[in-house]
């Protein structure tokens, strides 16, 4: 818990940095990076943690790592079948220990990332990453592997804390990151 109260402190530095040192609207801010140090904090692999900005303008969400899947689409906020829609929706983290038995949107999971062969994620955390209390984006963190029980142990609500307490200075670095160019 500490590493991530670290991380969590380390954010919120670079977001105030970046609020005091630019009148520019956005930034380059690496989030690939950023999402690094947070599978490192939790102790998944970078592959596990997902970082999705909101278009507000074309209501959907876009990766931002990891960068692999930045490319690859957008998931509509109408999406009755995705999970970071759902959160975006409504505002609420959540924890899901069977994601691989439950109905989602799998397009993304088949991308390949870097040398990994893709692997189906068994159990994920989502929560809302807000800004002036509103939503800007979602994160996650997953456990991929073949089955349930190699991809780890389940996630548990001391873990989600954690993503939460990640999730707000997430939002007031997202204001500083160039955001969707569609959008």
């Amino acid at each position: 818990m500490a590493t991530t109260y670290s991380l969590v402190s380390e954010l919120e530095r670079l977001a105030s940095a970046l609020s005091s040192a630019s009148e520019e609207k956005s930034v380059d801010v690496p989030i690939a990076s950023v999402a690094e140090r947070i599978a490192k904090s939790l102790g998944v692999k970078n592959d596990e943690v997902a970082i999705l900005g909101l278009s507000t303008r074309w209501k959907h969400l876009y990766f931002m790592a990891p960068l692999a899947l930045k490319n690859v689409g957008y998931i509509p906020l109408s999406s009755n079948s995705a999970l970071a829609a759902r959160t975006a929706r409504e505002s609420r983290p959540e924890i899901v220990n069977n994601f691989a038995a439950v109905r989602h949107a799998s397009v993304f999971e088949g991308v390949k990332i870097g040398n990994e062969s893709a692997e189906a994620i068994q159990k994920i955390i989502s929560a809302p990453i807000q800004s002036d209390g509103r939503v800007v984006g979602i994160l996650q963190i997953s456990r991929k592997g073949p089955t349930s029980m190699s991809a780890g142990p389940d996630f548990t609500t001391d873990e989600l804390e954690k993503v939460v307490a990640l999730c707000k200075p997430l939002g007031k670095l997202l204001r500083h990151v160039a955001v969707d160019p569609e959008s």
